[in-house]
């Protein structure tokens, strides 16, 4: 899984999973293009830009600075090869007859518009390169609806649909599309939010990243489509 002269870009980038696949692709020699809304967590994350990493503020929800930031990365790196649609997020508390519009609006917002407006930047990019893949991050409950999660499965699974729409349309143009579907991750939030709960059972997020960036690699040159549930050891 050589990456060397390659050039990724990865949304949600200083989150904890951002952080590792950022990690996970740079131990395999990939230029990164590291999209956050937040200068201040970019710099926390990762430090100062280097010749090989990008820092890039943009809002998601904003196809202009999307696209903006696209055009520049492909400006200093001279392609794009690699998509990751890290950035969503997590809301649960509601049930479907109570969800107030801002819960549905923001999980679709941060679920299923970023991977739209990343997606309408990138894939032109892909396909005057050549080729390339897009990996999408689902969620395992997305397969099944669940009580209090209506929102939230709902926007993780649209998720899936659009990556099997986009494999249907892409695979012929030689652009892997594969999403992944993790548990519970990892992170000092869920474990702060689930005192209780056995850390060791969840996902980590590097293991997850190795997933990603196997999933982005030519070794994955004939899946096309997968939804691939990822649980560590729950």
């Amino acid at each position: 899984m050589d990456f060397d002269g390659k050039t990724v870009l990865i949304t949600g980038a200083s989150g904890n999973l951002g952080r590792a696949v950022a990690q996970a692709f740079a131990g395999h020699g990939a230029n990164r293009v590291l999209i956050d809304r937040s200068a201040q967590h970019l710099a926390q994350a990762f430090g100062a830009e280097t010749n090989e990493q990008m820092l890039a503020v943009a809002d998601l929800l904003d196809q202009a600075q999307v696209s903006a930031v696209v055009s520049k990365a492909v400006e200093r790196f001279k392609r794009l090869d690699v998509l990751c649609n890290i950035a969503g997020g997590f809301r649960m508390g509601e049930p479907v007859h109570a969800t107030s519009d801002a819960t549905w609006q923001a999980m679709f917002d941060l679920n299923a518009r970023t991977l739209l407006n990343a997606a309408r930047a990138v894939v032109p990019r892909l396909l005057e390169t050549g080729g390339g893949a897009i990996v999408n991050v689902g969620a395992f409950t997305a397969q099944k609806g669940a009580a209090q999660m209506g929102a939230y499965t709902a926007s993780k699974s649209v998720v899936i649909r659009l990556t099997e729409a986009m494999a249907s349309e892409l695979r012929e143009k030689k652009i892997n599309v594969n999403c992944v579907l993790p548990t519970v991750i990892d992170t000092p939030e869920n474990r702060a939010a689930m005192p209780d709960a056995d850390p060791a059972r969840w996902v980590a997020p590097h293991d997850l990243a190795n997933v990603i960036v196997f999933l982005a690699s030519p070794a994955a040159r004939a899946i096309h489509g997968a939804a691939l549930p990822v649980t560590g050891l729950s």
